[in-house]
């Protein structure tokens, strides 16, 4: 491809190709209908792949739910997972008796380091209508000094995200949501304390840009030893860096320049992951990331050894009450509600 500032265009799907500092990406898009009295579908599970169902059928996927969709019980090592929450809600349950639930707008910031287990069930809370979910998990790595911290989760609740509005010169709207990072002076919320996020120096940006049809909006150019990687997920098509793209396209950029994004008819999203590179060998073996094989095998015995503290739940995909409300109970006790 012969353009100044685009890398590479490629499709995507439920996975984003991704770039160091990050791992992975997921966009769960999931149209699931009312639910039932367990808070999982009311509708027949018939045809699925129950435990595997990544294949989307009637709108909705179980994932590895049998019950309730979503990831009953599994460990963690090595990284962080950030997981942007923007329609429905996601139930938390850890090996370290932590809880939460959380949704609408809320982010839950977790750095598994030396390890733990946790559950991430969506629960469907409305019986008399659908339930649509949408969430993004992020995979961020972990630099070797910090893979064996203690583990930790933060919530970063929807009224505390900064969201930036530009217009253009035509009145056009362009909304910036700041997950991580910094955008024209205005910072993000702090991330966990040993993210690499945590330290500016890092340059981690993890924004969401809503536009507003025929919007136009200037990405502003980064430091060159960034990776930058911009996701088109929502949409029906828009000009950027002078490129047609259509929905569902990822593209790497070079950081250093800026990009213009004219959009088309349709209010389209797109998300921003870009950091500066940990630059370490990654050995990755499911849930565990680190830096060698050896690494590994030590992770593997140590989990079958000890179950990363065990599993303190009466079930692998437990749910919170269906009234419980938004809140996050951390390890030490302390408990946060959001305000409604």
């Amino acid at each position: 491809m012969k353009n100044p500032i685009i890398v590479d265009i490629k499709q995507v799907g439920l996975h984003f190709e991704t770039r160091d500092p990050f791992l992975f990406c997921a966009h769960h898009n999931d149209a699931y209908p009312e639910g039932n009295a367990g808070c999982g579908p009311e509708a027949s599970l018939a045809g699925r792949n129950i435990g595997e169902d990544f294949t989307l059928k009637d709108g909705w996927r179980m994932y590895h739910g049998s019950v309730v969709p979503g990831f009953p019980e599994h460990p963690h090592r090595g990284f962080e997972t950030v997981t942007v929450v923007l329609k429905g809600f996601v139930d938390h349950s850890d090996s370290f008796g932590a809880a939460g639930r959380y949704g609408e707008g809320d982010v839950q910031w977790m750095t598994a380091g030396s390890g733990m287990q946790h559950a991430e069930m969506f629960p469907l809370l409305n019986m008399e209508k659908p339930n649509p979910g949408e969430l993004f998990q992020i995979w961020l790595n972990l630099p070797a000094r910090n893979k064996m911290v203690e583990p930790h989760y933060k919530m970063l609740w929807n009224h505390e995200v900064p969201r930036i509005i530009e217009a253009d010169k035509n009145g056009c709207k362009t909304k910036i949501t700041l997950i991580a990072g910094r955008y024209n002076a205005i910072n993000a919320v702090d991330p966990a304390p040993d993210s690499w996020a945590a330290d500016s120096a890092h340059q981690v940006d993890i924004h969401i840009i809503e536009m507003e049809p025929g919007a136009e909006w200037t990405l502003p150019a980064a430091s060159a030893s960034l990776n930058r990687m911009l996701y088109y997920y929502e949409g029906e098509s828009a000009v950027i860096a002078n490129e047609s793209v259509s929905e569902n396209h990822s593209l790497e950029l070079k950081a250093d320049a800026e990009v213009p994004v004219i959009n088309g008819a349709k209010l389209s999203r797109l998300l921003l992951l870009q950091g500066l590179p940990i630059g370490e060998p990654v050995e990755q073996y499911g849930p565990f990331v680190m830096n060698t094989q050896e690494e590994i095998r030590q992770t593997i015995t140590e989990y079958q050894r000890t179950q990363f503290g065990g599993w303190p739940w009466s079930r692998r995909d437990p749910v919170h009450p269906r009234d419980k409300g938004r809140f996050a109970r951390y390890a030490d006790g302390r408990e946060e509600i959001p305000p409604k």
